[in-house]
Parts: C-alpha cells; sequence; structure tokens
C-alpha cells in the first residue's frame, strides 16, 4: 500500500499544466537554436537540483535496480529528443498547432498503457479521450497553414507527442520503486547529457548568447520544468500515465492564450470552442480516474 501523499497529486497536476503553458511562449521568445535552448533547460534544471539530491537523495542511487537504471537512462533519452523535436516545430508553426500536436498524447498513452503495463480502460474512458482530442482538432483547423514547412512543423510536433509519451511510461514503471526526486534528477541528467552531444554532433556554439537568452534558459528550468514535467514525474506515483496525458491536454489552451498577451498571436473561435471540448472530456476522463488516487 502507497503512503498518503503529502498534496492532493490532482493539485500538483493543475501547477504543472499551468506551468508547463509557458514553455512554447519562453522556446519563441529565445533566439538561441532549438538544441541549445532544450541543453541548457536541463542544465540549468540539473544545477539547480543538485544541491537538494546531494543532500537528501545521493544514497538511493545504490538502491535502483538494473531494469530501473535502463527505463530512466531510455526516459532521458526520450525526454530529450521530445524537447529538440517540440522547440523545432515552433520555428515553422504556431503556438497554438504545435501545442496542440504536442499534447494529444492519449492516442499514444492510451495504446502504450494497455500493451505495456496491461492498464484495462472502460468505453466511458476511451470516449472522453476522444472528446478531447476531437478538442484539440478543433483548435489546430483554424491555425493550420497547408504549406511545407508549416506541414513539417506538424510533423515534428506529432513525434515529439508520441516521446514524451514514451518518457511518461517509462516514468510510471520506475517511480513506483524509486522516490520522484532521485528518478526526476537521473532522468534530466541523462537528458542533459544526451542534448550535449547532440549540440556537439550539430556543431552548434555552446555560446555566447544574448542576456535575455540566458533568462529565458533559467525560466524554463525553473518553471516548464522544475514546477511542470517534475510535478508530473511526482504525480507518477499516485496517477496513471494516461490520467497525466489528459491533464496535459489543457496547455494548448493556456499556451494560447499566453500567446495572444505575449506574442500577439490571435485567438480564433475555433480555439475557444476546442478549449471547451478539451476541458469536457477531461473533466469526464478525470472523475473516472480519481477513485484511483491511494489516499488512506
Amino acid at each position: 500500500m502507497q503512503d498518503k501523499p503529502k498534496i492532493n497529486p490532482y493539485f500538483a497536476l493543475a501547477i504543472g499544466v499551468v506551468t508547463v503553458s509557458f514553455s512554447a511562449i519562453l522556446v519563441k521568445l529565445a533566439s538561441a537554436p532549438s538544441g541549445i535552448i532544450a541543453f541548457y533547460r536541463l542544465l540549468f534544471t540539473v544545477l539547480l537540483m543538485f544541491p537538494v539530491f546531494l543532500m537528501k537523495y545521493r544514497h538511493e542511487l545504490k538502491l535502483i535496480k538494473k531494469r530501473d537504471w535502463m527505463f530512466s537512462i531510455a526516459a532521458g533519452v526520450f525526454l530529450a529528443f521530445h524537447f529538440i523535436l517540440w522547440f523545432e516545430s515552433l520555428n515553422y508553426t504556431s503556438v497554438s498547432s504545435s501545442t496542440v500536436l504536442v499534447t494529444l498524447q492519449p492516442l499514444f498513452a492510451f495504446v502504450g498503457a494497455y500493451f505495456f503495463f496491461k492498464e484495462r480502460f472502460t468505453l466511458k474512458a476511451i470516449a472522453s479521450g476522444v472528446i478531447a482530442v476531437a478538442g484539440s482538432f478543433i483548435i489546430s483547423w483554424g491555425d493550420f497553414r497547408i504549406s511545407g514547412l508549416a506541414l513539417w512543423g506538424d510533423i515534428l510536433a506529432l513525434v515529439a507527442c508520441a516521446l514524451v509519451t514514451g518518457y511518461l511510461l517509462f516514468g510510471q514503471s520506475v517511480v513506483r520503486r524509486v522516490s520522484s526526486i532521485t528518478y526526476t534528477f537521473v532522468v534530466y541528467s541523462m537528458s542533459a547529457v544526451t542534448l550535449f552531444f547532440y549540440v556537439l554532433v550539430k556543431g552548434e556554439a555552446i555560446g555566447p548568447y544574448p542576456v535575455t537568452d540566458w533568462i529565458y534558459f533559467i525560466l524554463l528550468a525553473i518553471f516548464p520544468t522544475l514546477l511542470g514535467h517534475s510535478l508530473f514525474n511526482w504525480s507518477l506515483k499516485w496517477l496513471s500515465a494516461s490520467t497525466i496525458s489528459m491533464a496535459i491536454l489543457l496547455e494548448p489552451v493556456g499556451a494560447t492564450i499566453l500567446a495572444y498577451f505575449i506574442l500577439n498571436e490571435p485567438i480564433l473561435w475555433t480555439q475557444v470552442l476546442g478549449g471547451a471540448i478539451i476541458l469536457a472530456g477531461l473533466m469526464i476522463f478525470l472523475k473516472r480516474e480519481r477513485n484511483k488516487v491511494v489516499m488512506k
């Protein structure tokens, strides 16, 4: 029996969704290449986590089994290439289209959870996922540009979606046996190492970059990552990857609103309608999953 969580995992999930909504905006504002943005995002995250990990959790490294090491390394690689492809997609398509496609995770999470973790889903759960995905497509419909560049950006975002779902599925297995802090530190470290070799192979400059870019790198580390993905990792101990994937569908709604105020991207009626449909599907799914949380 798992211990009672110190905070409601659904509250942690809500905070995570709000903070990750800033990710696409900060990436759009930065002028550095996609691989560099991703590398410094993870590097600064690891550096910020290191003091706490060193003082309280380093002994847990000896307790990690070989299988969990393999899963953690795989999760780190998946996360690294998720960031690379998603950040790159933002160079070709809008914040709305990119965030919509990259958060279509239920399609992948339902299949992955079924085959790898033998999770069973009722017709109601599947229907709620279809409703939310339909809302996502409505948001993107008014924003898509049928051209080579926009289509390439859409494809990159969709592949990034598959990669982040794999990252969550690997994590769902490991985090039940390893503390969320240790797991997160290991995964982010593996991801940072992967990104370092990626930018090295591509010949991208480690620096210098404008002061504003360094500010965006640090903000990406603190908000979308430490208060976003890290909370998702923590929530995996009590919630399924499918539940988290459903909640992340709220990101396009938040990102679209932020893009309107910060990047002057217009909000279309299709985005408002799609956002409402996403919320409806999300509430149906989360109502079903809520009784799975161990609150004793």
